[in-house]
């Protein structure tokens, strides 16, 4: 069952893009893509936000995430936050599994 977290970094003067665009540069981003158990670790921004960049960082189980919880890169990841002053709002979605056949029919592929 995948566990999805939307983490919403927001800033100020463009901090939260400044951020996100360390954390690639930087290599950390392409080190946790390669984390065992990781399944998206990917920057987005609102378009109606300017300030604020969403990160859906995607992990097969609690116990990947608590493993890159673990690691050295939560203390790159934790010490660039401060660096940025970023305040955070996370959302947490758990993966049942379920197709909902009704979706479909909105669904265009």
């Amino acid at each position: 069952m995948a566990i999805t977290v939307n983490l919403y970094y927001t800033g100020t003067n463009g901090s939260a893009r400044k951020f996100a665009q360390e954390m690639i540069e930087s290599g950390t981003v392409e080190q946790i893509k390669k984390e065992k158990g990781n399944l998206k670790y990917d920057y987005f921004v609102p378009l109606d936000d300017s300030e604020t960049v969403l990160l859906i960082d995607s992990w097969s189980s609690q116990e990947a995430i608590d493993i890159h919880h673990a690691s050295p890169m939560m203390k790159t990841i934790m010490e660039l936050r401060e660096k940025y002053d970023l305040h955070m709002r996370v959302e947490r979605y758990v993966d049942d599994g379920a197709i909902q056949t009704n979706d479909e029919q909105f669904i265009r592929k």
